[in-house]
């Protein structure tokens, strides 16, 4: 192919943004997809061009699509189809270009048990499997990546449950349910290495990142390069990345995955990732060419287009370092369970998608989001938000610029992961960079208090109330007015404001700025940035977002503590799909059985008997759609 002049962007969200901001740049027409869900969306509106769909997953009406608006190529983003070898195989008999490598590469490297085979035919090490793997071991879909269908399960006892659960999960993220079962390393890094190959024989590798702070194998932070490798491991994993992709003649951009055992020092290949990565940004800032940062989505439409990288692995160095957060809809600080919900008010650190300066000199933000204010956040669909990049001359400035970044991000309406991001990149253990996989499984990462907060929404609240227009959140500042001497504030509980005396129960609390909803004040002396949300004379209604962490502020309840308490419902903590109905009524059951499995953006959820005792309601079926809240089963205690 010659050139590229329409590229169809088969994904949503954030990375199809992403995409098409790089080929609007080099003269590229960009077509989005859209479901019924989407039509509003972001995405949808930085195209040249939309296609309607029913789904992303499926393919013969993306390829039509692509077909209908006379594509020259197709850039399927991560996710959804962009590892699978028979979307990449009909694009193929279309005479469509792919933005990524043939089907027949993508079935070898796509599937984790043939990429082993390939792995060791390369001289590659890795992870023993089978009867060679003792307990703990790791249970992990053979056909996907991302956390899904993969638990580790540590006795036979375990094993049969474990297995089933990640079949279930496999099936549903990626149509296959084909299991691994291998060793578990249980104090390991996720090094990772970006490489990118041509149709003239041209592979490179673009350094490595760490993808080591994960929960439950879902990737939280990442970071180029890998802090703490000696060089000796650093350069034979880069090597190693190398001679895969070269040995199996894979073109385009693609990533090579790799588990160091941090008790031996040895390393594992894990996978290969036939598409470009959601980390990828962290890359793009540290790799250089001639001074200036590469952009890996050109890279791939170039090389989509048949042309040759253009460039030797010496005229790529690498500059400072990058670490990226993954902001979910989740709330992190309740049993990380998806949240949904229309997002009141977003403010992102850059403002939107792009880079900026830092407020730490030397540094960079960027931002890849597609969340917007007033937009329906569904569980439809994978929970991550956006991104948050920063970038600096090492990395604690790096770090640093990070938790700004971070202090500055704030979604209202639905809870996400951003104050715990925060609360991570603050950490000690991540500043020292003594992480390894399993460290979150077992940090306790204490939650935000929520007093400034609390004082801020207090303040903003009791002015509101004794003011008209304009008032503090109008985009041209706050005018002082006419306040009572002392306002008592109802939210979770009764705050005491005093505007003469500057007092938040009694704590010195003293207003900078005020515009558009966000707040700078003094709290007992230190400087604070508060996000707040009060809508006047609707109770329940009052949000504040600081470092990251949101807030919500509801009318203390005057008969709290007379409700019946362990009343054996059992109610759904998300929106979402009920994948399993495990009891009838009438079953006996003991605490801590499940009675139910649950399904939100693509994680599962186990519902579990609160105490021994009877099934006297199941208000639920396999299949069954359920709101946040909803009664889905009720269990009588034994003998009452």
């Amino acid at each position: 192919m010659a050139s590229i002049k329409i590229l169809l962007v088969a994904n949503r969200g954030e990375i199809a943004i992403r995409v098409m901001r790089t080929a609007a740049r080099m003269g590229i027409r960009t077509v989005a997809l859209h479901t019924d869900l989407d039509v509003a969306a972001p995405h949808v509106a930085a195209a040249d061009e939309t296609v309607h769909v029913e789904s992303y997953l499926d393919i013969e009406a993306v390829v039509a699509a692509a077909r209908s608006v006379g594509a020259d190529a197709v850039h399927p983003g991560y996710g959804f189809l962009s590892e699978r070898a028979a979307f990449a195989t009909a694009l193929e008999e279309a005479g469509i270009a792919l933005v990524g490598p043939s089907s027949s590469v993508m079935e070898q490297m796509g599937r984790k048990d043939a990429a082993r085979e390939i792995a060791v035919s390369a001289g590659v090490p890795v992870v023993p499997t089978g009867s060679e793997a003792a307990f703990p071991v790791l249970v992990k879909a053979a056909a996907g990546g991302g956390g899904k269908g993969m638990r580790v399960v540590r006795s036979a006892a375990e094993l049969d449950e474990a297995t089933a659960a990640a079949k279930r999960e496999a099936l549903s993220a990626f149509g296959d349910d084909t299991m691994l079962v291998e060793k578990y390393v249980e104090h390991g890094r996720h090094i990772e290495v970006q490489v990118v190959g041509d149709t003239h024989g041209t592979v490179l590798h673009l350094f490595e990142r760490d993808c080591s702070t994960q929960r439950r194998h879902q990737k939280v932070l990442e970071e180029a390069p890998a802090p703490t490798l000696d060089e000796a491991t650093r350069a034979r994993v880069r090597q190693a990345a190398v001679d895969l992709a070269a040995h199996v003649g894979y073109v385009n951009a693609g990533t090579v995955e790799f588990l160091l055992d941090a008790d031996t020092g040895e390393f594992y290949f894990l996978e290969m990732n036939t598409r470009l990565q959601v980390e990828h940004p962290v890359t793009e800032a540290v790799a250089r060419v001639e001074g200036h940062p590469v952009d890996l989505v050109e890279l791939q439409l170039r090389v989509a287009a048949g042309e040759p990288l253009g460039i030797v692995q010496d005229d790529l160095t690498l500059e400072g370092h990058a670490i990226e957060a993954r902001v979910y809809a989740e709330d992190s600080f309740g049993g990380f369970l998806p949240q949904a919900g229309t997002a009141s008010l977003v403010r992102w650190p850059a403002g939107s998608s792009g880079t900026t300066p830092g407020t730490t000199p030397g540094t960079t933000i960027r931002v890849d989001h597609a969340l917007e204010s007033g937009q329906v956040v569904s569980t439809s669909y994978d929970p991550m938000l956006g991104k948050v990049i920063a970038h600096g001359p090492d990395r604690e400035a790096a770090r640093h610029a990070l938790l700004e970044a971070l202090d500055a991000t704030a979604v209202l309406g639905l809870t996400t992961n951003a104050g715990f991001l925060r609360a991570l990149v603050a950490s000690d253990e991540f500043r020292d960079a003594t992480i390894d996989t399993a460290w979150l499984d077992t940090a306790e990462v204490p939650a935000p208090d929520p007093g400034v907060a609390r004082a801020a929404t207090a303040w903003i609240a009791a002015m509101l109330g004794s003011m008209g227009e304009p008032n503090a959140f109008q985009s041209d500042g706050f005018r002082l007015g006419a306040a009572p001497a002392a306002t008592i504030v109802e939210l979770d509980r009764e705050v005491r404001v005093d505007r003469a005396a500057a007092t938040v129960d009694g704590r010195p609390f003293q207003q900078v700025r005020a515009a558009d909803h966000v707040l700078e004040v003094m709290a007992d002396g230190v400087p604070a940035r508060v996000v707040v949300n009060v809508q006047p004379g609707h109770p329940g209604t009052y949000e504040a977002s600081f470092l990251g962490q949101r807030h919500v502020f509801t009318p203390p309840d005057r008969l709290a503590g007379a409700a019946a308490v362990g009343d054996g419902a059992v109610t759904s903590p998300m929106p979402g799909t009920v994948l399993d109905v495990r009891v009838a009524v009438g079953d006996a059951v003991s605490a801590g059985d499940v009675l139910g499995v649950m399904e939100a953006m693509k994680m599962e959820h186990a519902l579990k008997a609160p105490f021994d005792g009877t099934v006297t309601e199941v208000d639920v079926v396999a299949g069954g759609q359920v709101a946040l809240g909803a009664t889905l089963f009720v269990v009588e205690e034994a003998g009452s």
